[in-house]
């Protein structure tokens, strides 16, 4: 009975903390945009406009639930739920700290990408369902953006798997830190196991992974649908795309998976190329900053900023960079990241023959 209590509890505490956090993200990203537009943004509602958010998701639950009359009743009831519940069961893998994770998977990686791939599915019922013409549209934007850039994507991870040698994210994560079992090197070089810091990092112990993070960083923004990648959603074209005909707390299941996925693949990638929840900060000499800052508690710290500054430029980008056209995201895809992600992967092997 513990044992049921125990997962209900985390599963719990996960679905609060993706709500929360989207709250938060809501409102930051409108004081950004406005900051970046010399705007004041969100000011009525609470101090500064703190409460906005809030005062926004009360409003989606008080709105009516409207279904149209030519529409799929259970496609287009389902969809949001589905598209939601794929997002927050990726967060299942994801260790936090050095003795934090729901759940130790030896295939957590393979896991991510299998179970986020269902958001796909659930942005064409959305799509097909409304029976709406614009919906549609933008729902099989939506499919060939995110099966497209899959791939690159996923080639640039298993650059950084090829590395560490693990589809286990919590083993992946221990490589890259003080608490390793086996030699961590910066460069090929030097052995840093016991110095830890960001020069035990992934990106740090093959450089060439910078270049497969920069690649994962611009396919996670096409997986999240956000500019310059958000054609499933453009509004001076589709009125609002997939979710067009979406109101109330269906829409806000949309949006709320929209938020819960960029942590998300923030986080993926914090993990695999930036050390995860391990400290940026080196041992230098008696001044053991890696071995005072390596805990559970301080381990939740350090991935929390690192997502957050990760997803600040997910927001940032969004109001700096135009939005593509649908032939310059498809050529960008197959043409520059492909072919650069398969490249990373060949330099990890040859890498790990050679230098580890």
């Amino acid at each position: 009975m513990n044992f049921y209590l125990t997962y209900i509890l985390v599963a719990t505490c996960l679905f609060a903390f993706t709500a929360l956090f989207a709250l938060m993200a809501v409102y930051a990203e409108r004081k950004l945009s406005a900051f970046m537009q010399d705007r004041l943004g969100p000011m009525e509602v609470g101090s500064y406009g703190t409460l906005q958010a809030f005062a926004d998701i009360l409003k989606l639950l008080q709105k009516e639930f409207i279904i149209p009359a030519a529409a799929d009743r259970v496609l287009f009831f389902t969809a949001p739920v589905l598209i939601y519940i794929a997002v927050y069961l990726g967060f299942a893998a994801l260790p936090w700290a050095p003795g934090l994770i729901p759940s130790s998977l030896n295939l957590g990686v393979f896991y991510i990408f299998a179970i986020i791939s269902v958001e796909t599915v659930g942005i064409l019922m959305a799509g097909w369902g409304s029976n709406n013409k614009y919906a549609l549209l933008g729902s099989m934007r939506s499919v060939a953006q995110i099966i497209s850039y899959e791939i690159p994507a996923g080639i640039a991870v298993i650059s950084a798997v090829m590395i560490s040698q693990s589809l286990n994210l919590q083993e992946v994560t221990l490589s890259q830190g003080i608490l390793s079992t086996g030699a961590v090197n910066f460069l090929g070089l030097i052995d840093v196991k016991n110095i830890g810091g960001f020069l035990a990092w992934n990106i740090f112990q093959a450089p060439h992974l910078i270049i497969a993070y920069i690649i994962y960083f611009i396919a996670s923004l096409a997986e999240c649908n956000r500019a310059p990648f958000d054609i499933p959603e453009a509004e001076s074209e589709l009125v609002a795309g997939f979710h067009v005909e979406y109101s109330g707390m269906r829409f806000a299941f949309i949006f709320l998976a929209e938020y819960s996925m960029m942590f998300l693949v923030g986080m993926l990638g914090v993990i695999l190329f930036l050390g995860g929840w391990n400290s940026p900060l080196p041992n230098v000499g008696s001044l053991e900053l890696a071995t005072w800052t390596t805990s559970s508690a301080w381990g939740v710290f350090w991935v929390m900023v690192k997502t957050m500054l990760v997803v600040a430029t997910q927001i940032w980008i969004r109001w700096t960079l135009p939005r593509f056209r649908v032939d310059q995201l498809m050529s960008f895809c197959w043409k520059v990241l492909t072919p650069l992600a398969f490249l990373c992967m060949l330099i990890s092997g040859v890498w790990r023959l050679t230098m580890m």
